[in-house]
């Protein structure tokens, strides 16, 4: 089948996870027939940190710490594109905003892969930790964020829908469709009873629509929506083996920031396997 993701952008920075994420993010251009193109996006170093007697000179410092790292991220983009055989495009930031900048240009992507902010490494305060919810709610483009414990350079095999009739989840199964052709198990977990439209003639449903871009899927419902949904997903996708969660990310803007929901807020928190979600 073909695919309509075209153009993927990928977050770089200078963590560890950075290179797997670039991995899982040519792996699926390829897979998919797309373009890649990595943004290297960091919060300067110089904001973190709180102005010593010395400000002038510790800035200079923190700066060039700031091109070491840029710079060591671009020899892995280098190398790792190079073992893969596969063209991809580099840019960095230009200015201090890596926020805006990076959602101007999601705003050009089928597909975003991001990852999960690592609270406990050393490089961890180049990155926000609310950057991939921010870019998720701000920017309106469905993104596969990867775990920061690692993951298949290749997930999917077996994906996981939560589902609820909504916006929010429609829009991440439709972007999930590429990745849920090819898998081999596709299971549907849902709460409460089927919502129907009241319309006479055919009702349309989730079911049919996947098997119209040919996926089949299990379903999996039970009676009511629990309180800890978050946690119920995380012990759901463990108990069947799912190597891959589509989720609506439901949020809205409050006093000029971004509010995650609940279980949104719970699975990027707490995510042991790829998650591609939309907003």
């Amino acid at each position: 089948m073909t695919s309509f993701i075209k153009q993927v952008l990928v977050h770089l920075d200078p963590t560890p996870a950075a290179r797997q994420r670039l991995q899982v993010a040519l792996r699926l251009a390829q897979q998919q027939g797309a373009r890649l193109s990595a943004l290297y996006a960091t919060m300067p170093l110089f904001l973190a940190a709180s102005a010593p007697p010395d400000a002038a000179a510790a800035m200079a410092m923190l700066q060039e710490v700031d091109q070491e790292q840029r710079a060591a991220t671009r020899n892995m983009f280098d190398e790792v594109v190079r073992t893969c055989g596969m063209a991809a495009t580099w840019s960095d930031t230009l200015d201090l905003s890596m926020f805006r900048n990076f959602v101007h240009q999601a705003l050009y992507a089928d597909l975003l892969v991001l990852g999960q902010p690592s609270a406990g490494h050393d490089l961890a305060a180049s990155v926000p930790a609310d950057f991939p919810e921010y870019v998720l709610l701000a920017s309106g483009r469905p993104a596969l964020v990867l775990p920061h414990i690692g993951c298949p350079e290749s997930p999917g095999t077996i994906a996981a829908i939560a589902w609820k009739p909504t916006r929010e989840a429609a829009r991440a199964v439709a972007a999930a469709l590429p990745l849920l052709q090819r898998a081999s198990q596709v299971h549907v977990l849902c709460w409460g009873a089927a919502e129907e439209a009241m319309v006479t003639g055919e009702q349309l449903e989730l079911g049919r629509y996947l098997e119209l871009h040919g996926v089949h899927s299990t379903w999996h419902r039970d009676a009511s929506e629990p309180e800890a949904l978050g946690e119920i997903l995380l012990s759901r996708i463990s108990d069947l083996g799912a190597d891959l969660l589509v989720m609506g990310c439901y949020g809205h803007s409050r006093a000029r920031e971004w509010m995650l929901g609940g279980a949104s807020r719970t699975i990027l928190a707490s995510m042991t396997v790829p998650v591609l979600m939309a907003h």
